[in-house]
């Protein structure tokens, strides 16, 4: 007679990654169901994106503030390059989500060269 032990599959605890299964969901604590990693992962990758384009449309404004006002050709192009990367960050932020990138919510790119012009020019 042969006696063959079977052994029990044991769990792996939840906070190790399991080689079988590489891609993990991740359940939200706030509501009932499962979040597939990449929606998380676009949303980070695109707030970052417009954040850090939008932090150098901001820089271009301080930038023209401080250009004399001896060249305000200078400071207009400044601002006009401000708006731009504003226009760019808004744009980014659309196409990493795949939507149809021209929309009513670029004219919220224009905020810094709009901020900039009056800043520049009161």
């Amino acid at each position: 007679m042969v006696v063959v032990s079977e052994q029990q599959v044991r769990k792996r605890p939840r906070h190790l990654m399991d080689p079988d299964n590489l891609r993990r969901e991740v359940i939200r604590p706030t509501g009932p169901g499962v979040m597939a990693l990449e929606p998380v992962q676009r949303w980070v990758l695109s707030v970052l994106a417009a954040t850090t384009i939008g932090h150098l449309a901001a820089g271009l404004v301080i930038a023209a503030l401080t250009v004399d006002e001896s060249r305000p050709g200078a400071q207009v192009g400044l601002n006009i390059l401000a708006g731009a990367f504003g226009i760019i960050a808004v744009t980014v932020f659309r196409v990493i989500h795949q939507k149809k990138f021209l929309s009513p919510w670029l004219l919220l790119g224009l905020v810094p060269g709009i901020v900039g012009f009056f800043l520049v020019f009161r």
